[in-house]
């Protein structure tokens, strides 16, 4: 087992510890909007590390393409995606719980 296997296997336990920590969060945390944000975080760092991890034990040129347009459309679409999710939750009118005050609201009350 050469040093490359190695940080491999390391990227990609640590990148299942990010998804297991979101887990956590999204059963932990109070309201939609915290999930959300957990599940947004973790896969963007989640699925990062487990890519280049798994590059890390099998390298080669095709892969490395691959992997650099896996982590590029990731963390292009992962922050899009996360704030689609948490706007649509907004505007079904799911409850904030972490804050007093709404910015988004027009009126600009507590909730």
């Amino acid at each position: 087992m050469n040093g490359l296997d190695v940080a491999g296997q390391v990227l990609v336990v640590l990148g299942a510890l990010v998804f297991v920590t979101a887990a956590l969060g999204v059963v932990r945390f109070p309201d939609a909007y915290t999930r959300i944000s957990a599940v947004g975080t973790a896969g963007g760092a989640g699925i990062v590390l487990v890519v280049v991890g798994a590059l890390l034990l099998q390298p080669g040129v095709s892969a490395t393409i691959k992997v650099a347009v896996i982590v590029t459309l990731q963390l292009a679409t992962s922050s899009i995606g996360t704030m689609a999710v948490a706007r649509s939750a907004y505007l079904a009118g799911t409850p904030l719980r972490q804050t007093r005050y709404d910015d988004l609201d027009t009126e600009g009350a507590p909730r």
